[in-house]
Parts: C-alpha cells; structure tokens; sequence
C-alpha cells in the first residue's frame, strides 16, 4: 500500500487502520466529519469524548492555542519525542482551529514511526485512537482480531504484522502540577526528573 492512497482516504473522509509505534490506530482527518464519525461509530465511542492527535512535529501545536507552558516544552523535547508519549494541554485563551472548537483540551503525541510521521507532514494533524471497542483494556496486536472487535470495518486496513501492544505513556498538563495519568514503557521516575527539571 502507497502512502499517497493512504493520504488520499484520510483526505476524502475515510478511516485507516494501521499500526503506529505503540498499538494499531484508527485514523481521520479532523477537518472531515464523515470520517471522525465513522472512528466513533467502529469503537462505539460516545462523541463528547475528544479522539487524542498525532502530529508530525511539535511546531505543529503552536497553531493550536495550547498552553506549552516550561515543562509541557521540556517533555516536547526530551528523549521520548518522537515516541509513546502523550501530553493532554489546555488551551492558553481558546482553540485557534474551527476543528478544535469546543474543546477544553487536547491528547497529542508525534509517533516515533518514520511512515506515520511521513503521512502527518503531508496531511496535517490527524486523530488517532487505539483501534478497539470503547472500554476493551487491551487492543488486539493484529488485524483480524481488530476487525471482530470493532463495529463495522474501515475505509483502508494496513496490515502490520503482530504489533506490540504497549499502550502511550500519559501525561496531563493540563493540570498543574502536571499528572502521570498512565505509564507505560516510559517510567514514573523518568518523568518526574523532567518534570521537576532536574
């Protein structure tokens, strides 16, 4: 599969399922309602809950209104970006684009997967999400397993092989102090020590 059809779905409203740095991801472009409805009706995801983003850079945010405030900017830039980090932000007035309207924070992370970095630098930011069933703890590590899991099928389905399933590390920020919401392959003791900027 080329990435220019991969690119080509997400611009016309579609859904790809394809495999990310951490487990397989559901992915639309937010800048089209079609495809952000059909990732909640595949998970059965109540639509108040906000889908988290994948960008390709952390310049991408500054057109966001996001508060990036010193440790938001210091975990931007450590060790585990690109990488299975997650940053919940707030915004510093409101959101800057008519996608993000509404919201009071946003979920990002720039993935460490050269393929998926390739197709966010040319569509833009993207919503991804673990492509299972809303409330199912574990996503399935391969494709055939995700399909019996989700409610209906994507658009496009790029089969990966066995991914490791290894959710991201969340961070909140929009907290402060900031909270570790979740660990996964990055430590408590880890952040912290960026956090605390030691």
């Amino acid at each position: 599969m080329k990435d220019k059809e991969i690119i080509e779905c997400l611009q016309n409203g579609g859904v790809v399922l394809l495999p990310t740095d951490t487990v397989y991801g559901l992915a639309a472009s937010p800048l089209n309602e079609k495809g952000v409805k059909k990732i909640f009706d595949l998970k059965q995801r109540s639509e108040s809950q906000y889908l988290p983003i994948m960008v390709s850079s952390g310049e991408d945010l500054e057109a966001f209104g996001l508060d990036l405030y010193p440790a938001v900017r210091r975990l931007l830039n450590s060790q585990f970006v690109p990488g299975d980090l997650t940053v919940i932000l707030g915004f510093t007035h409101e959101a800057l684009l008519p996608w993000l309207k509404g919201r009071i924070e946003c979920a990002v992370r720039i993935p460490d997967n050269e393929r998926l970095l390739e197709i966010l630098k040319q569509t833009g930011p993207l919503l991804v999400t673990s492509a299972n069933k809303h409330g199912t703890p574990i996503t399935p590590s391969n494709v055939l397993d995700i399909l019996e899991d989700l409610n209906g099928k994507p658009d496009l389905i790029i089969d990966g092989g066995i991914v490791e399933n290894v959710p991201s590390t969340i961070v909140n920020c929009r907290l402060q102090p900031p909270v570790i919401e979740r660990t996964g392959r990055i430590s408590y003791e880890e952040l912290q020590k960026i956090l605390n900027n030691e």
